[in-house]
Parts: structure tokens; sequence; C-alpha cells
């Protein structure tokens, strides 16, 4: 049973037409997706404009993304669908965008007081961040 579908992932990242396996969303990222995917995500996770320019700048360098044309490579996209998945994890989670937001963007003590938007920045950190995020879900101790 998957819960946070490709759909919902693709939906952050106002990916059109939307996928609908993992498969194609994975195979999208393979070929790149496109530039203003990231800046979609970004958009959605954050809402204070130079926080947002901090975060994109992040996971595409802000030499790189300004000389990038029209697609990101197969790293910087798997970059960006893992921010859109967390997102998507903590809007599933919470409900709510706006709860999501304030739950990426706080320190969490199960994360030795990181933001979860901190930790997420690598894969590695994103499972952790998403287990957490599954761990309230079911009202585990997290």
């Amino acid at each position: 049973m998957v819960l946070v579908t490709p759909e919902k992932i693709a939906a952050v990242m106002a990916l059109l037409p939307l996928p609908h396996s993992f498969a194609e969303l994975d195979d999208r990222i393979a070929h790149g997706l496109p530039k203003d995917a990231l800046k979609a995500s970004v958009d959605r996770v954050l809402l204070a404009g130079e926080d947002r320019k901090k975060l994109l700048y992040r996971i595409v360098p802000e030499a790189t993304y300004k000389r990038r044309r029209g697609t990101l490579t197969a790293d910087e996209s798997g970059r960006a669908e893992r921010l859109a998945r967390v997102f998507a994890t903590a809007d599933y989670v919470w409900n709510s965008e706006d709860d999501a937001r304030a739950f990426l963007s706080a320190p969490h003590p199960m994360l030795q007081g990181r933001t979860p938007l901190d930790v997420s920045m690598t894969e590695l950190g994103a499972r952790r961040v998403e287990e957490l995020l599954w761990k309230l879900y079911y009202g585990l101790a997290a």
C-alpha cells in the first residue's frame, strides 16, 4: 500500500502530465526534470522569499542553476524529487501544507535538534525524516 503516491510527489513539483507510477516518475527524473519543477517544490515548501533562494541554491548551486536552461541533470532532478517527496509525506501526515511547513522548519529532538528540512538534504537523511513522519502518523514513539 502506497500512501504518498507518485502523483502527489509530482504535484508538489507541478509536473504535467502527472506520472501514474513510480517507474514513470523515475524515468522522468533519469531524463531530467524541468528546471521549474525544482522552483515549484521550493515555493511549496517555503513561503519566505530569501529562505526559498537559500534552499534552492542548496539543492543546485546558484551559478549552476542560473546557467541551467530547460532541464536539470538526473542528480539535480533526484534532489528535487527528494524535496517534493519529503514535503508530500509531511503534507499527508499533517493533512495541512501549513503544518507540514511548520514541521519541516522546526528543530526536532529525534534529529539531534536539526530541522527535518536540513536533515533531508541527503537521501539517507530524507529516509530518517520520512521514518519520523510515519512514526508520528501511526502514533509510535517519536
